[in-house]
Protein backbone atom coordinates (compact mmCIF):
# COMPACT_ATOMS: atom_id res chain seq x y z
CA UNK A 1 0.00 0.00 0.00
CA UNK A 2 1.17 3.58 -0.56
CA UNK A 3 2.04 5.68 2.46
CA UNK A 4 -0.41 8.33 3.67
CA UNK A 5 0.05 10.80 6.52
CA UNK A 6 -2.32 13.67 7.30
CA UNK A 7 -1.62 16.65 9.58
CA UNK A 8 -4.14 19.31 10.61
CA UNK A 9 -3.67 22.16 13.08
CA UNK A 10 -6.18 24.80 14.22
CA UNK A 11 -5.68 28.15 15.99
CA UNK A 12 -8.84 28.94 17.94
CA UNK A 13 -8.10 31.61 20.54
CA UNK A 14 -6.29 34.00 18.18
CA UNK A 15 -5.37 34.37 14.53
CA UNK A 16 -1.89 33.66 13.25
CA UNK A 17 0.13 36.74 12.32
CA UNK A 18 1.57 37.16 8.80
CA UNK A 19 5.03 36.50 10.22
CA UNK A 20 3.86 33.27 11.85
CA UNK A 21 2.26 32.17 8.60
CA UNK A 22 5.57 32.78 6.83
CA UNK A 23 7.34 30.68 9.48
CA UNK A 24 4.90 27.85 8.85
CA UNK A 25 5.26 28.19 5.09
CA UNK A 26 8.98 27.53 5.53
CA UNK A 27 8.02 24.08 6.84
CA UNK A 28 5.97 23.20 3.77
CA UNK A 29 5.58 24.77 0.35
CA UNK A 30 2.38 22.85 -0.44
CA UNK A 31 0.46 22.97 2.85
CA UNK A 32 -2.84 24.81 3.07
CA UNK A 33 -2.21 27.68 5.48
CA UNK A 34 -4.77 30.23 6.68
CA UNK A 35 -4.75 32.64 9.67
CA UNK A 36 -6.47 29.88 11.69
CA UNK A 37 -5.21 26.57 10.26
CA UNK A 38 -2.42 24.49 8.71
CA UNK A 39 -3.07 21.20 6.93
CA UNK A 40 -1.14 18.90 4.63
CA UNK A 41 -0.84 15.25 3.63
CA UNK A 42 2.19 13.26 2.57
CA UNK A 43 2.56 10.21 0.36
CA UNK A 44 6.29 10.31 0.90
CA UNK A 45 8.49 12.26 3.28
CA UNK A 46 7.16 13.84 6.46
CA UNK A 47 6.39 17.15 8.14
CA UNK A 48 9.59 19.04 8.89
CA UNK A 49 8.40 20.44 12.21
CA UNK A 50 7.64 18.69 15.50
CA UNK A 51 3.84 18.77 16.04
CA UNK A 52 4.30 19.18 19.80
CA UNK A 53 6.43 22.29 19.36
CA UNK A 54 4.03 23.68 16.74
CA UNK A 55 1.09 23.28 19.11
CA UNK A 56 3.04 24.90 21.94
CA UNK A 57 3.85 27.91 19.77
CA UNK A 58 0.97 28.42 17.36
CA UNK A 59 -2.07 26.16 17.67
CA UNK A 60 -4.84 25.02 20.00
CA UNK A 61 -5.76 21.69 18.39
CA UNK A 62 -3.98 19.07 16.27
CA UNK A 63 -4.94 15.85 14.50
CA UNK A 64 -2.74 13.26 12.79
CA UNK A 65 -3.73 10.14 10.86
CA UNK A 66 -1.44 7.61 9.14
CA UNK A 67 -2.67 4.68 7.10
CA UNK A 68 -0.48 2.25 9.05
CA UNK A 69 -2.68 2.77 12.09
CA UNK A 70 -1.33 5.71 14.12
CA UNK A 71 -3.73 8.47 15.18
CA UNK A 72 -2.99 11.47 17.41
CA UNK A 73 -4.94 14.33 18.94
CA UNK A 74 -3.69 17.34 20.89
CA UNK A 75 -5.56 20.09 22.70
CA UNK A 76 -3.94 23.22 24.15
CA UNK A 77 -5.74 25.15 26.88
CA UNK A 78 -4.81 27.97 29.27
CA UNK A 79 -3.54 26.45 32.50
CA UNK A 80 -6.03 28.57 34.47
CA UNK A 81 -8.79 26.49 32.86
CA UNK A 82 -7.01 23.12 32.87
CA UNK A 83 -4.28 22.89 35.53
CA UNK A 84 -1.49 20.44 34.76
CA UNK A 85 -2.18 18.59 38.02
CA UNK A 86 -5.76 17.95 36.88
CA UNK A 87 -4.71 16.78 33.42
CA UNK A 88 -2.04 14.38 34.68
CA UNK A 89 -4.48 12.52 36.95
CA UNK A 90 -5.56 10.73 33.76
CA UNK A 91 -2.90 11.64 31.22
CA UNK A 92 0.47 10.95 32.82
CA UNK A 93 2.31 9.27 29.95
CA UNK A 94 2.20 6.82 27.09
CA UNK A 95 -1.00 6.94 25.07
CA UNK A 96 -2.34 9.86 27.12
CA UNK A 97 0.05 12.56 28.27
CA UNK A 98 -0.01 16.19 29.35
CA UNK A 99 2.65 18.84 29.82
CA UNK A 100 3.02 22.56 30.43
CA UNK A 101 3.96 24.90 27.58
CA UNK A 102 4.25 28.47 28.76
CA UNK A 103 0.86 29.57 30.12
CA UNK A 104 -0.84 26.55 28.56
CA UNK A 105 -1.33 22.87 29.21
CA UNK A 106 -1.21 20.51 26.23
CA UNK A 107 -2.95 17.13 26.27
CA UNK A 108 -2.00 14.46 23.72
CA UNK A 109 -4.00 11.28 23.05
CA UNK A 110 -2.58 8.53 20.82
CA UNK A 111 -4.06 5.43 19.22
CA UNK A 112 -1.36 3.26 17.65
CA UNK A 113 -3.16 0.06 16.80
CA UNK A 114 -1.28 -1.98 14.17
CA UNK A 115 -3.42 -2.73 11.16
CA UNK A 116 -2.57 -6.42 11.23
CA UNK A 117 -4.26 -6.64 14.64
CA UNK A 118 -7.72 -5.89 13.24
CA UNK A 119 -10.01 -7.89 10.96
CA UNK A 120 -9.28 -7.51 7.27
CA UNK A 121 -12.56 -5.80 6.43
CA UNK A 122 -11.91 -3.10 9.08
CA UNK A 123 -8.30 -2.78 8.11
CA UNK A 124 -9.06 -2.20 4.46
CA UNK A 125 -11.41 0.64 5.44
CA UNK A 126 -8.71 2.24 7.62
CA UNK A 127 -6.07 1.96 4.91
CA UNK A 128 -8.30 3.98 2.58
CA UNK A 129 -9.45 6.53 5.18
CA UNK A 130 -8.27 10.12 4.92
CA UNK A 131 -7.91 12.68 7.68
CA UNK A 132 -10.10 15.42 6.23
CA UNK A 133 -13.22 16.18 8.23
CA UNK A 134 -12.22 14.53 11.49
CA UNK A 135 -10.87 17.51 13.43
CA UNK A 136 -13.87 19.86 12.96
CA UNK A 137 -16.14 17.16 14.42
CA UNK A 138 -13.82 16.71 17.43
CA UNK A 139 -13.04 20.39 18.15
CA UNK A 140 -16.03 20.85 20.53
CA UNK A 141 -14.17 18.59 22.98
CA UNK A 142 -11.72 21.43 23.64
CA UNK A 143 -14.59 23.74 24.57
CA UNK A 144 -15.91 21.09 26.94
CA UNK A 145 -12.51 20.81 28.63
CA UNK A 146 -12.42 24.60 28.97
CA UNK A 147 -15.77 24.47 30.80
CA UNK A 148 -14.38 21.92 33.27
CA UNK A 149 -15.83 18.80 31.61
CA UNK A 150 -13.10 16.18 32.12
CA UNK A 151 -14.64 13.23 30.27
CA UNK A 152 -12.07 13.50 27.46
CA UNK A 153 -9.24 13.04 29.98
CA UNK A 154 -10.86 9.91 31.45
CA UNK A 155 -11.30 8.51 27.94
CA UNK A 156 -7.60 9.16 27.44
CA UNK A 157 -6.90 7.08 30.53
CA UNK A 158 -8.93 4.27 28.95
CA UNK A 159 -6.52 4.42 25.99
CA UNK A 160 -3.73 3.64 28.44
CA UNK A 161 -5.77 0.73 29.82
CA UNK A 162 -6.32 -0.65 26.32
CA UNK A 163 -2.59 -0.38 25.55
CA UNK A 164 -1.63 -2.37 28.68
CA UNK A 165 0.37 0.53 30.10
CA UNK A 166 -1.08 0.19 33.63
CA UNK A 167 -0.82 -2.51 36.27
CA UNK A 168 -3.95 -4.53 36.94
CA UNK A 169 -4.31 -3.17 40.47
CA UNK A 170 -3.98 0.48 39.38
CA UNK A 171 -7.09 2.44 40.47
CA UNK A 172 -9.11 4.48 38.03
CA UNK A 173 -8.87 8.30 38.24
CA UNK A 174 -11.80 10.42 39.44
CA UNK A 175 -14.86 9.37 37.47
CA UNK A 176 -16.54 12.24 35.56
CA UNK A 177 -20.28 12.64 35.23
CA UNK A 178 -21.99 11.98 31.93
CA UNK A 179 -19.67 9.27 30.66
CA UNK A 180 -22.66 7.23 29.55
CA UNK A 181 -24.10 10.05 27.46
CA UNK A 182 -21.26 11.45 25.39
CA UNK A 183 -21.48 14.65 23.40
CA UNK A 184 -21.19 14.55 19.61
CA UNK A 185 -17.59 15.74 19.88
CA UNK A 186 -16.66 13.02 22.36
CA UNK A 187 -18.37 10.38 20.23
CA UNK A 188 -16.28 11.51 17.26
CA UNK A 189 -13.15 11.39 19.42
CA UNK A 190 -13.97 7.85 20.57
CA UNK A 191 -14.44 6.74 16.96
CA UNK A 192 -11.26 8.43 15.77
CA UNK A 193 -9.12 6.96 18.55
CA UNK A 194 -10.93 3.60 18.33
CA UNK A 195 -11.61 3.46 22.07
CA UNK A 196 -13.31 0.21 23.08
CA UNK A 197 -17.03 0.95 23.45
CA UNK A 198 -17.50 -1.93 25.90
CA UNK A 199 -14.76 -0.44 28.09
CA UNK A 200 -16.45 2.98 27.95
CA UNK A 201 -19.81 1.41 28.84
CA UNK A 202 -18.27 -0.52 31.74
CA UNK A 203 -16.70 2.65 33.11
CA UNK A 204 -19.91 4.66 32.62
CA UNK A 205 -22.07 2.22 34.59
CA UNK A 206 -21.34 4.07 37.85
CA UNK A 207 -21.66 7.67 36.65
CA UNK A 208 -24.77 9.87 36.70
CA UNK A 209 -25.97 10.55 33.15
CA UNK A 210 -25.45 14.31 33.34
CA UNK A 211 -22.67 16.65 32.38
CA UNK A 212 -22.43 20.35 31.73
CA UNK A 213 -25.91 21.15 33.05
CA UNK A 214 -26.42 24.89 33.60
CA UNK A 215 -26.16 26.49 37.01
CA UNK A 216 -29.41 26.98 38.85
CA UNK A 217 -30.49 30.55 38.03
CA UNK A 218 -31.22 31.59 41.60
CA UNK A 219 -27.89 30.25 42.88
CA UNK A 220 -26.00 31.90 40.02
CA UNK A 221 -27.73 35.25 40.66
CA UNK A 222 -26.90 35.12 44.36
CA UNK A 223 -23.27 34.24 43.58
CA UNK A 224 -22.95 37.18 41.17
CA UNK A 225 -24.47 39.54 43.73
CA UNK A 226 -21.78 38.56 46.25
CA UNK A 227 -18.89 39.48 43.95
CA UNK A 228 -17.12 42.72 45.00
CA UNK A 229 -17.85 45.70 42.77
CA UNK A 230 -14.19 46.26 41.94
CA UNK A 231 -13.86 42.66 40.81
CA UNK A 232 -16.95 42.98 38.63
CA UNK A 233 -15.38 46.05 37.02
CA UNK A 234 -12.18 44.09 36.27
CA UNK A 235 -14.19 41.21 34.80
CA UNK A 236 -16.17 43.58 32.57
CA UNK A 237 -12.94 45.16 31.35
CA UNK A 238 -11.57 41.72 30.44
CA UNK A 239 -14.80 41.03 28.60
CA UNK A 240 -14.50 44.27 26.61
CA UNK A 241 -10.88 43.42 25.81
CA UNK A 242 -12.03 40.19 24.19
CA UNK A 243 -10.77 37.56 26.66
CA UNK A 244 -12.05 34.38 24.93
CA UNK A 245 -12.01 32.29 28.09
CA UNK A 246 -13.58 34.61 30.64
CA UNK A 247 -16.98 32.89 30.50
CA UNK A 248 -15.50 29.42 31.06
CA UNK A 249 -13.27 30.72 33.84
CA UNK A 250 -16.26 32.23 35.66
CA UNK A 251 -18.34 29.09 35.12
CA UNK A 252 -15.67 26.87 36.66
CA UNK A 253 -15.21 29.26 39.57
CA UNK A 254 -18.94 29.52 40.26
CA UNK A 255 -19.32 25.74 40.32
CA UNK A 256 -16.39 25.38 42.72
CA UNK A 257 -17.65 28.07 45.08
CA UNK A 258 -21.26 26.88 44.96
CA UNK A 259 -20.22 23.39 45.96
CA UNK A 260 -19.65 21.66 42.58
CA UNK A 261 -21.62 22.12 40.62
CA UNK A 262 -24.26 24.33 42.25
CA UNK A 263 -27.10 22.40 40.66
CA UNK A 264 -29.27 19.45 41.50
CA UNK A 265 -27.68 16.12 40.76
CA UNK A 266 -29.35 12.77 40.14
CA UNK A 267 -28.95 10.19 42.88
CA UNK A 268 -26.06 7.78 42.65
CA UNK A 269 -22.63 7.25 44.14
CA UNK A 270 -19.49 6.29 42.29
CA UNK A 271 -18.18 4.30 45.29
CA UNK A 272 -14.52 3.31 45.58
CA UNK A 273 -12.33 3.58 42.48
CA UNK A 274 -12.27 0.39 40.44
CA UNK A 275 -9.02 -1.20 39.31
CA UNK A 276 -7.83 -1.71 35.75
CA UNK A 277 -8.44 -5.45 36.09
CA UNK A 278 -12.00 -4.91 37.30
CA UNK A 279 -12.82 -2.58 34.43
CA UNK A 280 -11.35 -4.96 31.85
CA UNK A 281 -13.36 -7.84 33.31
CA UNK A 282 -16.56 -5.78 33.18
CA UNK A 283 -15.85 -4.79 29.58
CA UNK A 284 -15.22 -8.42 28.63
CA UNK A 285 -18.59 -9.43 30.08
CA UNK A 286 -20.32 -6.77 28.01
CA UNK A 287 -18.49 -7.62 24.81
CA UNK A 288 -20.04 -9.74 22.07
CA UNK A 289 -17.35 -10.91 19.65
CA UNK A 290 -18.21 -10.29 16.00
CA UNK A 291 -18.63 -13.39 13.85
CA UNK A 292 -15.58 -14.42 11.86
CA UNK A 293 -15.44 -13.30 8.26
CA UNK A 294 -13.04 -15.76 6.59
CA UNK A 295 -13.66 -14.51 3.06
CA UNK A 296 -12.84 -10.96 4.03
CA UNK A 297 -9.80 -11.93 6.07
CA UNK A 298 -8.24 -13.29 2.89
CA UNK A 299 -7.93 -9.71 1.65
CA UNK A 300 -5.64 -8.62 4.45
CA UNK A 301 -2.63 -6.80 3.10
CA UNK A 302 0.74 -5.95 4.66
CA UNK A 303 0.88 -4.12 7.96
CA UNK A 304 3.01 -1.20 8.93
CA UNK A 305 6.41 -1.23 7.23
Amino acid sequence: MSEYQYYEFHALDRRLTPREMDELRALSTRAQITPTSFSNFYNWGDLKGDPRRLVERYFDAFLYLANWGTRRLMFRLPSRLLPLETATRCCSGGRASAWAGGEHVIVELVSDRELDEVPGWEREAEENETGEGWLPSILPVRDELARGDLRALYLGWLLRVMAGELEGDAPEPPLPEGLGRLSAGLEAMVRFLRIDLDLVAAAAARTPDVSGAPLAEDEAAAWIARLPEQEKDRLLMRLLQGDPHLGNELLQRARRELGEPGRKRPPGSTGRPRTVSELLALAEKRGTPAPARPAEREHRGPGRR
